[in-house]
């Protein structure tokens, strides 16, 4: 690694180091947990704190310290009744990244009105397989992909308050994280499962929490490689780094040498142990005081921010953050199939016009905002799809009926020109998992009894947010098996009864549309040909009724675009076992090695169909401006691509430039996209910015990443299979 030139520490720095300097010895260790008592925190949290209070740490009152509230994400604020947005995976299908920067802002001011200041919601971890059971709270399966839309959204939630992403690094397995080692290279790390944060890091952000898992041999909360030698010295982070919450870390003093600056969310490891590792010498006070002001300069580099006026709470689920949730649930929706029958697509329902239609499914009339963990937002209302159908197509709408039962849903969808079916999910098939995490080791890491002082300070802090109620759709829940209880999917397929379901109803109604709700890609190979149009939902949020119907009867044009590859068979991808213990991530996965198979997926990754029909006619280099083979910023590559509507109806494409070097035998990446929004029957040329460190590889002599010599192959396609058109930048 190239050394950095010796710079002066900024002013935020040379404060907050001064600040510490003032501190007593339990004030700088009082900088490296979170404020709250442990047991008194747990038992809050079984009370729905999670949902109720921001997490605190490293208020010093006697400083004027305020140290940081966190609140956790990433479809809306997770505190009080708040806009609940469709799922992240959702958003990565607008590909749109100044979509997702807007829906940044409306959260960064609902973060503020709850009285939180750090967004845990940057939820970036590429997508290795679909089983994975939080797929849902990250955009996709390319890292560049993910990279721009976290990117976005902090870029959005930055300019109200400060943000995390996580969670570094390798975690996309869910039942086995707080036990699995991941091995992975040098090269497919940085190739693969870290670019996406250091796009992040670039943009400024805040925070960065570590993972469960362990990399390498090294948990997360503990591994220097990550946290400091790449993190801090290679790329140069300027914030502050926490753990996962409670089981975070093992060693107090080897995390905190590690670069870890606090451990989430309560007084445990630390707290119990620190004191005497610094009495015996295992750890050395200016290591405390790095932490400490690595904390205090954050907070103080974002003081501009942060000392603005607090919104009042009547911005949680206004009308203005309502109307974004409803166009991110059109925007998002994935049109995978529109077969004609009788010589017409079935899609769009006329939303004027004199056909009916029935709904039909269980998930038809539930409220199915996705996971229940720590990403579940306490929206004060939802709109279900049967909501918002029967508000669209009113006395059109012949019937709902939600018993699953194929008899009494066929005979209903005889009698109408369409009929629509629910099927998939719900946070019982998939999302966080806790589980039985106890064990012998992890039980040692829990503390004695709490300071009583410490108790009393906590439940003053708590006092008025504890009055804070969940809506009636979340108080009714049936949560017996705890907190969480998704997990990795089982399956990769519908349920049997969905899948009966369909085959009734189409049976009975050729006119069938397949409304998909899930968190990431289903195998839909066994039926999916016998059903004319299929659409992807995803968790479409508090507004997902209206949204999806307005794509359904032509109101909106379908615009999503997969953010992951739909494959096959289960044999196209790679390895999963949910519950191992170690596992080896290489550096092929969706497309890629869909890619290098030589495997046609059933729906390509960028793939998504319209109300019209699109070609691209032509497209070409307009400026290459880059470092040859240097380790500075590569530079971009303009690219010039016209597009034409072909079809009867204005609509939106997503074009995608995939590229790599030439001759080199490396697998071909996503380096650049654009949404382009076409009128019927014109054509529009868009310049393509093509971002060159997506097609940077990884030196291990240097620790570097270097754009390799020579000329680079591009394709400008509409998704990852898409021939398109093949040009070569010099």
């Amino acid at each position: 690694m190239r050394k950095q030139p010796h710079t002066d520490p900024p002013d935020h720095h040379l404060r907050a180091r001064a600040l510490v300097g003032e501190m007593t010895e339990d004030e700088r260790l009082w900088c490296l947990d979170g404020d709250a008592p442990f047991w008194a925190g747990l038992a809050y949290l079984g009370e729905s704190g999670y949902h109720k209070s921001p997490f605190r740490s490293g208020r010093i009152d006697r400083l004027g310290l305020e140290g940081f509230a966190f609140s956790d994400g990433p479809r809306g604020v997770v505190i009080d009744q708040a806009t609940c947005f469709p799922v992240s995976i959702a958003r990565g299908a607008t590909w749109d990244p100044d979509f997702e920067e807007r829906i940044g802002e409306a959260i960064g001011t609902e973060l503020r009105a709850v009285g939180a200041d750090l967004y845990g919601g940057v939820c970036v971890n590429v997508l290795r397989h679909p089983a994975w059971g939080r797929a849902q709270e990250t955009y996709g399966e390319d890292p560049y992909h993910v990279g721009m839309m976290g990117a976005a959204l902090t870029r959005g939630v930055q300019r109200h308050t400060m943000a995390c992403v996580k969670h570094l690094a390798c975690n996309s397995m869910e039942n086995a994280r707080f036990t699995v080692d991941v091995t992975v290279d040098e090269v497919v790390l940085h190739e693969v499962y870290l670019p996406h944060f250091k796009r992040i890091v670039d943009e400024g952000v805040a925070a960065v929490m570590t993972a469960y898992n362990s990399v390498n041999g090294a948990w997360c909360g503990q591994n220097r490689t990550l946290i400091t030698d790449i993190l801090r010295e290679e790329w140069g982070f300027d914030g502050f780094v926490i753990s996962d919450w409670i089981l975070g870390l093992r060693q107090a003093a080897e995390s905190v040498r590690a670069g870890l600056d606090v451990e989430m969310p309560y007084r445990m490891v630390r707290a119990r142990d620190l004191a005497g590792a610094l009495g015996t010498g295992e750890l050395a006070w200016s290591e405390v005081d790095a932490a400490a002001e690595r904390v205090v300069a954050t907070r103080l580099r974002f003081e501009d921010v942060l000392d603005q006026p607090r919104p009042d709470r009547h911005v949680l689920s206004c009308a203005a953050h309502r109307g974004l949730a409803r166009e991110a649930a059109s925007r998002s929706l994935v049109l995978l199939r529109n077969e004609p029958v009788d010589g017409h697509p079935v899609l769009p329902l006329d939303p004027v016009g004199a056909g009916t239609a029935v709904l039909l499914g269980a998930l038809a009339t539930q409220v199915n905002l996705g996971d229940g963990g720590s990403s579940d937002v306490w929206a004060p209302d939802v709109v279900t799809v049967a909501d918002g159908m029967t508000a669209s197509l009113g006395q059109r709408l012949l019937g709902v009926d939600d018993s699953g039962d194929p008899v009494s849903s066929a005979a209903l969808a005889s009698r109408a020109d369409t009929a629509f079916v629910v099927v998939g999910y719900t946070r019982h098939d998939e999302g966080e998992f806790i589980g039985e995490t106890w064990s012998e080791d992890l039980g040692a890491l829990f503390p004695g009894e709490d300071d009583p002082d410490l108790v009393d300070r906590f439940e003053a802090t708590i006092s008025y947010e504890r009055s804070i109620q969940p809506p009636p759709h979340v108080a009714s829940r049936d949560d017996a098996d705890g907190f969480s209880v998704g997990g990795d999917r089982r399956s990769l397929r519908l349920h049997d009864a969905d899948v009966a379901l369909l085959r009734a109803v189409v049976t009975a109604n050729p006119r069938t549309v397949a409304i998909m709700v899930a968190g990431s890609a289903v195998i839909t190979s066994e039926w999916d040909e016998a059903v004319p149009a299929v659409v992807q939902s995803w968790y479409a949020g508090m507004e997902g009724g209206h949204g999806i119907v307005d794509v359904l009867t032509g109101a909106v044009e379908p615009s999503g675009r997969l953010p992951m590859s739909v494959p096959r068979s289960e044999a196209d991808l790679p390895d999963f076992q949910a519950e191992a213990s170690a596992v080896t991530y290489d550096a092929f996965h969706g497309y890629w090695r869909l890619a290098r198979a030589g495997v046609t997926p059933a729906y390509p990754f960028g793939f998504g169909l319209g109300y019209t029909t699109f070609e691209l006619e032509e497209a070409e280099t307009l400026l290459v401006s880059r470092d040859r083979g240097g380790t500075a910023d590569p530079g971009t590559i303009r690219v010039a691509a016209t597009l034409r509507n072909t079809g009867p109806r204005s609509g939106v494409d997503v074009l995608q430039v995939y590229g790599v070097r030439s001759g080199s035998g490396r697998p071909e990446k996503l380096c650049g996209f654009q949404r382009v929004a076409v009128p019927a029957g014109a054509t529009r040329t868009v310049e393509i910015a093509v971002d060159l460190s997506a097609l940077a590889e990884r030196r291990p002599p240097l620790r570097a990443m270097v754009l390799g010599p020579g000329p680079y192959d591009l394709r400008v396609a509409r998704n990852a299979s898409d021939p398109g058109i093949p040009i070569t930048a010099r």
